[in-house]
């Protein structure tokens, strides 16, 4: 019997902000792998899991925590794609004062980059993307127009600022409902 081959893409800032915004802060130390394994079905083979992060820098707390359960992942198979952390200088027109915020990039282009070579080089049969971010709209629609057989399913990290972006996905959602 050939298995349904599912590779597994996370936006790791997202999940993670998901589960605090969600109140559920005691699972930041999920252990993703073990999450996927239980939900993939006899007939299913696990071929990849893909964690798209960004390593923090400038808070050495915080790098340390990051950098403990990224090693954590890393011995369970999990495939870590970097981004950068970018600080970007920040000043009050009130007041003057200068202030820095840092963000991750890039983490949307490569997990759209790896759905899209994934399924144009037939790695997966289905992709689960793990995100909240209505970026990854067009390339879910890509991959939905351009594969007929392939199946993308989306799973929510949050469902905070539930605006126009989130109604896009549900279509996205309801379209590959009918596929099925």
């Amino acid at each position: 019997m050939i298995k349904n081959r599912v590779i597994v893409y996370i936006d790791g800032f997202n999940l993670y902000f998901g589960m605090v915004n969600a109140g559920i802060e005691n699972c930041k130390w999920l252990n993703i792998k073990a999450l996927i394994d239980s939900y993939i079905t006899h007939n299913q083979e696990l071929v990849e899991i893909k964690y798209f992060t960004s390593r923090i820098t400038n808070q050495p707390s915080k790098q340390k925590r990051q950098n403990s359960y990224l090693e954590a992942l890393e011995t369970t198979g999990i495939n870590l794609i970097y981004g950068l952390y970018k600080a970007k200088e920040i000043e009050c027109h009130n007041c003057g004062h200068n202030w820095s915020i840092s963000n991750e990039k890039m983490t949307d282009v490569n997990i759209a980059t790896h759905l899209l070579l994934d399924a144009f080089n037939d790695r997966f049969d289905t992709a689960i993307l793990i995100s909240g971010d209505s970026d990854l709209v067009p390339p879910i629609k890509a991959i939905h127009n351009q594969f007929n057989i392939k199946k993308p399913l989306v799973c929510f990290s949050h469902l905070k600022g539930i605006t126009l972006p989130w109604q896009e996905l549900q279509k996205v959602l309801k379209l590959l409902a009918r596929k099925k």
